[in-house]
Parts: structure tokens; sequence; C-alpha cells
């Protein structure tokens, strides 16, 4: 069986009833899906299946065979932040970071499903009633993706700030193990 996660594909060896966070995280070493409650209720392990949000703890991996996986690895990368991982970073809409990469890639889809009209807080909070936070009130969360859906974010102030300087050791470090 072949995956393509963020634009590669590759073989995997699990079987086909193991479930696509498990083959994420395990086999491939994409370590922004989190294991959470691994019932489909909190969120963390979502990711995009051909664009759309998915549990990956309740998806098959078979039934993922084909589809385009997109994960936060996929968004953006640490010097070039996609619009919303950029409205996280200044609207300072993370805390420990846990439910994280479920929110950001909830948020990118409603972003991309509204077309490049601007979100409504009504639309946000019902895209994000999925996800679970215990460290934040969500007004941040939801601040910054209605500043991403309307282009309220600079992108560009974002350039180079999570890079390593050239006499610093370039370290990108891993996921949460769990």
């Amino acid at each position: 069986m072949e995956l393509t996660v963020n634009g590669v594909t590759r073989a995997i060896s699990s079987p086909p009833l193991t479930s696509l966070l498990q083959v994420l995280r395990e086999e491939l070493d994409v370590l922004s899906p989190k294991a959470g409650c691994q019932q489909g209720g909190c969120g963390a392990c979502t990711v995009l299946l051909d664009g759309e949000p998915r549990r990956g703890c309740l998806v098959p991996v078979a039934a993922a065979e084909g589809h385009e996986i997109t994960t936060v690895e996929g968004l953006g990368t640490p010097g070039d932040l996609s619009p919303i991982q950029a409205a996280f970073h200044q609207k300072y809409a993370a805390q420990c970071g846990y439910c994280t990469a479920g929110m950001l890639m909830a948020s990118h889809a409603l972003i991309n499903r509204n077309g490049g009209r601007e979100v409504q807080r009504e639309q946000v909070i019902e895209a994000l009633s999925g996800h679970i936070c215990r460290c934040t009130g969500y007004v941040k969360i939801v601040d910054a993706v209605i500043a991403a859906s309307r282009g309220d974010v600079d992108v560009e102030k974002e350039q180079g700030l999570l890079v390593a300087e050239p006499s610093e050791p370039a370290v990108e470090p891993k996921g949460a193990p769990a």
C-alpha cells in the first residue's frame, strides 16, 4: 500500500485496518498529529484528507490510500509559515501545543472552504467545536483564524523567525512521543 503525505508518496507495510494516525506517527515519522483520546473526540489527531479535516485515529489506513493527506508539516516550514500558522503565532493562539496541530488543520480547511472570504466567529466556533484545548479559553484561537481568513497576518514578519541563526545548530524538535 502507498500513501501520499504532504506531497510525497511512500510505501507502507502496516495492515489495512491500522489507524492513519498510527501509520503517520510510527511508520512515517510524521509527528504533528497527536494521539489524544484515540476515539475521535478531542481533535488532536486531525489531518486533511483531500483538503477535508478527518480524525486520523478513526481512519483506517486503507481508506486513505489514493488520497492526498496533509499534516502541519505540509502547511509550512519553520522559515516559511502558512498564513494560519503565522496567525496562531502572532495572536498567541497556542499554549502547550498539544491541540494546536489539529486546530491548525481544521482552521486551514475552513478558510479554504470559505473561498477567500472572511470567516465569521460562528463559523470558526462550529469548525473547531470538536477540538478540545485545556489550556486556553479559545478566544485567541478564534481571533487567529479570523485574522488569517481576512489576510490580517504579516506572513513576511514570520519569515526566518523560527530558523536557527548560522552560528546556532539547526535543530528541528520532533513532536511529543504520545
